[in-house]
């Protein structure tokens, strides 16, 4: 099943079901009135929603109309929370040698609390007070989640998984770098998030979806140009280890989204790279400086993640980088 939010002048939108080709889409106000509701509401809706999805799949849904993701905001436009992990081994080494800092551990998830008051739509602009800010995208997945109840293992939390997301995190280097240092996390360094226009449930995504992680390629073009296409598979840990890790010590609300981090593998010398960062710490490896910039107003970024038949998983974020 796949699950959009169409623009209606609220600040929720209202909820669709969309076909497996986002051809289609059919309303489900009926149902529920937004994702949100739809989450809080999980056992009781679904089988309702997934008879409607089969009807739009055989062609009988009433009211069926085409699917434009200019019409889209982000399936949840806003969040109760937004998790964000970092559990790609290389992208973690990556960093760190950007940024000059020691080698972190990896016996426990890294997570940090985001901005979730507003989470862009897939197609919006960004502003940006200053490009001198060190101005990145990240490529990543997720997981929207109903409500977890505290201390719940990885094989209760797997069983709150309801949907899957593409993510990009946006993230200012110059100023994550100084807010790292303080030990105190980010603030200036990361503003809101945007994500493709549809969310799908585990099983929409196939042999795509395995051992709780995302079994494909996350393809990123950055003006027109392929930088990645590493495979999200690589987790240190998966999404319900995840969710356990942030549920040890706090219930975890319906509409919690987790992230995994940015998509990184050891090969990326071959699939490339899903942020700017890394770009610049390979540079440094391999020449003691970077020579690529980060991104200036008037870049774009598209990110897109396909089924291994050569569906769309999520839809397309592409976005263009402008001045506040």
């Amino acid at each position: 099943m796949k699950l959009a939010t169409l623009a209606n002048g609220t600040r929720d939108g209202r909820l669709v079901i969309v076909s497996h080709d986002h051809a289609q889409a059919v309303a489900v106000e009926d149902i529920a009135a937004t994702l949100q509701d739809a989450i809080e509401r999980w056992p009781a809706v679904q089988p309702a929603l997934k008879a409607r999805a089969d009807l739009l799949a055989a062609g009988k849904a009433d009211g069926a109309f085409d699917f434009a993701t200019a019409d889209v905001l982000a399936p949840l436009p806003r969040a109760w929370q937004w998790l964000d992990g970092s559990v790609y081994g290389t992208h973690g080494d990556l960093m760190q040698k950007m940024m000059g800092l020691p080698p972190v551990t990896r016996e426990r998830p890294l997570m940090y609390q985001g901005i979730s008051d507003q989470i862009l739509p897939p197609t919006a602009d960004v502003a940006f007070p200053t490009e001198d800010d060190g101005i990145d995208f990240e490529g990543e997945f997720g997981v929207i989640i109903d409500e977890v109840p505290m201390g719940a293992t990885p094989a209760e939390a797997a069983e709150h998984i309801r949907l899957v997301v593409q993510i990009n995190d946006w993230s200012l280097r110059v100023l994550g770098k100084t807010e790292m240092q303080t030990g105190f996390g980010w603030i200036q360094a990361k503003p809101p998030i945007a994500m493709a226009p549809v969310a799908v449930t585990p099983d929409e995504l196939g042999n795509g979806w395995r051992d709780g992680r995302v079994d494909l390629p996350l393809l990123i073009d950055w003006n027109g140009k392929r930088v990645g296409a590493a495979e999200g598979y690589a987790m240190d840990f998966n999404f319900p280890e995840l969710i356990a890790h942030a549920a040890r010590t706090r219930t975890l609300c319906a509409g919690t989204i987790i992230g995994s981090g940015t998509v990184s593998n050891e090969n990326y010398a071959e699939v490339g790279s899903s942020c700017v960062a890394e770009v610049r710490a390979i540079e440094i490896i391999a020449a003691g400086k970077p020579a690529t910039d980060f991104m200036r107003f008037g870049d774009t970024i598209r990110m897109e993640a396909r089924t291994w038949d050569g569906l769309p998983a999520f839809g397309a974020i592409a976005q263009t980088v402008v001045r506040a």
